[in-house]
């Protein structure tokens, strides 16, 4: 029999796309797998799927309270339920995940999906901060086995600590669908959280300076409410339509029909520097060309199949330019939008699935 995983997030599971992946992709291929997060008092019953999936209901939803009480209840269920490998997701859910696989002489595997300790709202916090990265600094370094999103956070990390981490990336499923040579309305596409430092303001103040074209926003967070009120500030109510958050089928063919998807972080940290966005998948894999920063990561896969127009900076006339270049260029749109489909070919969850179960194998001898 396959060992049992357990995987932890902090979020309410509706919406995490890579760890429902990564789930599915270990249940089909035997693995008994739980995942575990958190219900939100607006969350809706979650889907059937092919693992287990529980949610903790936690007194308080945010702040260093929630860390904590949700850590401990956390380590609480781990140390009281059986597993045979302990997968923790990002810094926020590694420390009873270690704690518990120590204790009982399991497997621990820490799956990094960003770098935590330099995200804006750490980075720029240094009492958060000293706590997550001592943390990070006692564990990362006995972890023997570990994976991340990109070759860049696979590289600081072994860099910081000597530990090697596979890399296997978010990339969108390949799927056999059509994809729509017509469509009815022009529109940007921005899907994921709106928080601080993805660029949504700034591509909302562009807007003001791009022809025939709305901004569809799918997706709720941290500056949800300053973009709503930027929106009205600008007078932009009938070119910025929020459409909150979207269940994944629907937001595939939101992703379908846009005209173009965008991609922006600013460099507040290395996280967000490095980072390898899943909406950057999912835009290629829709054949929708894209907007992007030009950060080491997006450059890497640009190279290589120039899927996007990538820009310097996010001033809104910078952001507007490319925009506007985009949609008015025919030849040059199209020629991004056939090397989306090639490059879906090659970057898709199939082929980083493959990696992923090679290395539960390696995980899979240590755990019975």
């Amino acid at each position: 029999m396959k060992p049992h995983i357990v995987f932890t997030v902090i979020n309410d599971l509706h919406y995490d796309q890579r760890m429902e992946r990564i789930c599915t992709s270990l249940s089909m291929a035997g693995y008994r797998v739980t995942l575990i997060g958190r219900q939100l008092e607006t969350n809706k019953p979650l889907p059937q799927r092919p693992y287990a999936q529980l949610r903790f209901k936690m007194p308080v939803n945010k702040g260093k309270l929630f860390y904590l009480l949700y850590n401990l209840r956390l380590l609480w269920h781990l140390l009281t339920h059986r597993y045979d490998i302990y997968g923790a997701t990002d810094l926020d859910t590694l420390v009873p995940h270690f704690i518990a696989a120590s204790l009982k002489g399991k497997p621990f595997v820490y799956d990094a999906h960003e770098y935590f300790a330099e995200l804006p709202e750490v980075v720029n916090r240094p009492f958060v901060k000293w706590i997550w990265k001592k943390a990070e600094q006692f564990i990362v370094p006995r972890t023997r086995f570990a994976y991340t999103i990109n070759q860049s956070y696979a590289d600081l990390f072994e860099q910081q600590y000597g530990t090697r981490f596979a890399v296997i990336r978010n990339a969108a499923l390949l799927r056999n669908e059509a994809i729509p040579n017509l469509k009815p309305e022009r529109y940007i596409l921005y899907q994921g959280a709106v928080n601080v430092g993805r660029g949504v303001e700034q591509m909302i103040e562009a807007m003001q300076f791009i022809n025939d074209c709305k901004l569809y926003i799918c997706g709720k967070g941290d500056v949800y409410g300053k973009c709503t009120q930027l929106v009205q500030q600008l007078g932009l109510e009938n070119k910025v339509i929020f459409w909150g958050y979207i269940p994944p089928d629907e937001l595939r063919h939101i992703t379908l029909m846009a005209t173009l998807g965008f991609t922006f972080f600013t460099n507040e940290g290395q996280s967000y520097y490095y980072s390898l966005a899943n909406r950057f998948f999912d835009y290629f894999h829709a054949g929708v060309p894209q907007l992007c920063i030009n950060f080491p990561e997006y450059a890497r896969i640009n190279r290589q199949f120039e899927i996007a127009l990538l820009v310097n900076d996010l001033e809104p006339q910078t952001i507007a330019a490319a925009a506007n270049r985009l949609l008015s260029d025919m030849p040059y749109y199209n020629r991004l939008r056939q090397n989306c489909l090639a490059a879906r070919q090659e970057i898709n969850w199939q082929n980083e699935e493959i990696k992923l179960l090679a290395f539960y194998k390696q995980v899979e001898t240590q755990a019975l």
